[in-house]
């Protein structure tokens, strides 16, 4: 005869949400790293590219 078993497996809120959680801080870096970039083409790029996409920067 063949047993076959479940495994529940607990993680915690954290832990599911944690590759969510490393995304948003990686853009948000990102955002405000090129955003205020000191390389003029860099920070022009930011710009246009919130204007398209109607994010308000003035």
């Amino acid at each position: 005869m063949l047993a076959l078993t479940q495994r529940f497996v607990d993680f915690s809120v954290l832990t599911r949400n944690l590759p969510a959680l490393a995304l948003l801080g990686f853009g948000a870096a990102m955002l405000y790293g090129v955003g205020f970039s000191s390389i003029e083409a860099v920070h022009n790029a930011a710009h246009d590219t919130r204007h398209a996409t109607g994010f308000p920067c003035h």
